[in-house]
């Protein structure tokens, strides 16, 4: 009966979330729905003054400099003070990125963001001396200094792994250089977020009588909208606002990829792919195999376009009618408590403890809810306060889509709270290879119980339709977007300059064939030329290809947990606790997934035209 209700007041719960997501003034937020950062530090005098500790503890540092070969005391002595400062100065960044995030046309906040930059360039260059020094050690009697020193057992894994990357590596002098060059390195990248989030001027438009801003938020909600005319009408607006800026963004962007070639050849790499994933220890073969394999299956993809053209009834598919409900009347529209109780039961096949720990994550204020005037766009969960707890931070807009960024987001929240929960700060991180497989997974345990409860075939539809759409947007979108990042870097490495005008017509082409343009499955229309310029993760160097090899890995670890056996489930959640203990792909294998084979993929190709099969059948049960 509650579904039927829930159902019934679609259209009342879609105004609401729109009343909601469209407030102006962070004030006007109901504190439930905002993050309470006071768990960092009190005030921001506070914050201040453990700074203001941390930049004179570590000068303690340099008291190492040429002793750390002499003992495996003296050894775990001054790693046990690195990692301690680097805990630290981690939160003290969290909480200056979040406080910004919440405000980014505050510049109190974006100015200590730039202090915690200058500390970590200042820092990096007082350690400069650690692993060059550390580089000149034996694999023998590194062995008996573990053997010695049982504590350095911590620190076994990033040892090892430091002496892999040997030729990557340089002197005293070249790694304080290279820390220094932080400075400059990510300023193509703050200047992007700087414009983009505080002072782009987004497009004015005028729908159903009602003046509206197009900010990115905004964006998202209307480019869903049920009418095509306001559809074509917001993705013209946005993007030719956004093709004003060409020069500007092509500038920041090639700034970007220059910053990645330096540090490429600086550290004795054949390409900037292989820099980005060595640190996980992945084969380039993996992002190649993973391009090559999509590009192999574009038909699958092309499969979905021309079902979603029949589920909405039109002749032709527009770019700009991607985003749109794909069945009609139905408007799967949740409250955030709505959405709360629906995630929290979709959880309960991986235990109690995980789903306990999600409730608090929603009433213990680890969420910053909902948009407000100059608030970072997007989503994200920030795990890196290893003493205090994740936060979360989400722009909700009351969408299916919505919920479901949410339980993603999630995701990464329970993986950095039980990593951090078992393992030293040392290894409390984890790789992005893996981070997106908690994500995705939980995004499939939703959906499973979603199509569990709800019977009606025009639900089941959207539901499945959502799942083709996480499909479309993270396994066949992001894998565009990855051969897009290999195109513009192979071009630069190649001593190419390229501008605004060069990357329009890069990723036109690309998105024409990848969204089959010329067979007339779907008209990318002459402005999408310009959607990569507001794609944020394309400063992050080759970090999108795992959101698609996650989307895999997660496929075949969702059958295991929804359907396996109590040890399945419990490898998943060891899997979450492991840190960064082993590489990102021997985690998968003991989680339950070899990525060096196809078998991920292969799964996830299947599953997805089973469900298309399935939407086919009820289409032709409708009549349609």
């Amino acid at each position: 009966m509650r579904k039927k209700t829930q159902l019934m007041t679609a259209v009342m719960l879609f105004s609401t979330s729109i009343a909601v997501s469209q407030m102006k003034v962070r004030d006007e937020v109901p504190a439930k729905y905002k993050w309470n950062l006071t768990d960092l530090y009190s005030t921001d005098e506070s914050w201040k003054v453990e700074k203001e500790r941390v930049q004179q503890q570590m000068k303690q540092v340099a008291s190492y400099k040429g002793k750390l070969t002499q003992s495996a005391a003296t050894l775990l002595e001054a790693l046990e003070l690195n990692s301690g400062l680097a805990k630290e100065m981690v939160r003290l960044s969290s909480y200056a990125s979040m406080k910004s995030d919440q405000d980014t046309r505050v510049t109190k906040y974006a100015g200590m963001k730039q202090e915690l930059q200058q500390l970590f360039a200042e820092y990096g260059a007082l350690v400069s001396y650690m692993e060059p020094e550390l580089l000149t050690l034996e694999e023998s009697k590194l062995n008996a200094f573990f053997a010695a020193e049982k504590g350095l057992v911590t620190y076994k894994f990033y040892l090892m792994d430091l002496l892999r990357k040997r030729a990557h590596r340089g002197s005293e002098e070249v790694e304080k250089i290279m820390a220094y060059s932080s400075l400059m390195s990510g300023n193509a990248a703050n200047i992007f977020s700087t414009f983009s989030n505080a002072e782009f001027p987004y497009p004015e438009i005028e729908l159903n009588g009602k003046a509206i801003t197009l900010n990115s938020a905004n964006f998202a909600l209307y480019r869903a909208s049920e009418d095509r005319a306001i559809r074509s009408k917001v993705f013209d607006a946005y993007f030719n606002k956004l093709n004003e800026f060409q020069r500007t963004f092509g500038a920041q962007l090639y700034g970007n990829i220059n910053a990645g070639l330096f540090a490429t050849k600086a550290r004795n790499y054949n390409s900037t792919l292989e820099r980005a994933l060595d640190d996980g220890n992945i084969p380039t073969a993996v992002y190649h195999n993973l391009v090559k394999n999509v590009n192999g299956n574009l038909n699958t993809f092309h499969r979905y376009l021309n079902l979603r053209k029949r589920m909405m009834g039109i002749d032709t598919l527009h770019y700009y009618d991607l985003y749109a409900p794909l069945v009609e009347q139905v408007d799967l529209a949740y409250t955030v408590d709505e959405a709360v109780d629906n995630i929290l039961k979709s959880l309960k096949p991986l235990g109690k403890d995980y789903v306990d720990v999600s409730n608090k994550a929603f009433n213990e204020r680890w969420i910053d809810m909902y948009p407000n005037e100059g608030k970072r766009s997007g989503a994200y969960s920030n795990g890196s306060a290893y003493d205090v707890h994740p936060y979360i931070l989400m722009n909700y807009n009351g969408k299916y889509n919505d919920m479901s960024t949410l339980t993603h987001e999630l995701g990464h929240t329970m993986h950095s709270y039980l990593t951090n929960k078992k393992q030293h700060f040392a290894n409390a991180d984890y790789s992005i290879f893996v981070a997106e497989v908690a994500s995705t997974l939980n995004e499939e345990l939703l959906n499973d119980y979603m199509l569990k409860q709800i019977k009606d075939d025009k639900v089941r539809l959207a539901i499945l339709g959502n799942y083709l759409e996480g499909a479309k947007g993270t396994l066949f979108r992001q894998t565009q977007f990855a051969e897009f990042e290999s195109m513009i870097h192979d071009r630069v490495a190649k001593g190419e300059a390229l501008t605004g005008e060069d990357f329009d017509k890069m990723y036109l082409e690309l998105t024409r064939r990848y969204y089959g343009h010329d067979k007339n499955v779907c008209i990318v229309d002459d402005n999408v030329k310009s959607e990569w310029s507001y794609i944020p993760h394309f400063y992050y160097n080759f970090y999108v290809y795992q959101y698609a090899t996650s989307f895999t890995a997660s496929t075949a670890l969702s059958e295991k947990v929804l359907r396996g056996t109590d040890e399945d489930r419990k490898k998943y959640l060891n899997f979450l606790s492991s840190g960064s203990t082993k590489y990102p792909v021997d985690l998968l294998v003991d989680a339950g997934v070899d990525m060096n084979t196809s078998e991920p993929f292969d799964l996830t190709i299947a599953k997805i035209n089973k469900v298309m099969a399935e939407m086919e059948a009820i289409l032709t049960r409708l009549g349609k």
